[in-house]
């Protein structure tokens, strides 16, 4: 005997199947994603939120969550949704700039290469973000 709400029947089709079928079985995307199609799929074989919360670890209020994203949203519903905070002052574009000028464009005077300082005076950016940008670009380069 099932106790508490109905929960809302969870059809897909073939290609819905195949779909989070190869995202499930991924090893490139992200752990997630992968389990949220696996919470999806287990949905549509017509088990209960809180078997599929027991079997995984989970709460059975985040497979609920889940499964009604899929429900309103599809497969997009399972990505991140943005999260509140200041937005972004510099876009991609311009950090690329920036780090672009200071790896092939030598200062007009005095040094040899670039400082934080010059490069930020340079620009028209905080000292401290051309640093953090530099930063960034020169351990990204490092791990390659």
């Amino acid at each position: 005997m099932v106790v508490g709400r109905p929960l809302p029947p969870l059809a897909l089709s073939e290609d819905q199947l195949q779909q989070l079928q190869s995202i499930a079985q991924s090893r490139s995307r992200s752990h997630a994603i992968v389990q949220r199609c696996q919470i999806i799929l287990a949905c549509a074989a017509g088990e209960t939120n809180t078997a599929i919360a027991r079997r995984m670890g989970l709460t059975g209020m985040t497979v609920g969550k889940w499964r009604k994203r899929y429900l309103e949203h599809g497969i997009d519903g399972l990505d991140d949704e943005l999260r509140p905070g200041r937005p972004r002052t510099y876009q991609d574009d311009q950090v690329a700039e920036v780090i672009h000028q200071a790896l092939q464009t030598p200062p007009a005077d005095g040094p040899a290469q670039w400082t934080a300082r010059s490069l930020a005076a340079a620009t028209g950016i905080s000292k401290s973000t051309v640093h953090r940008w530099l930063q960034t670009a020169a351990s990204s380069q490092a791990k390659r």
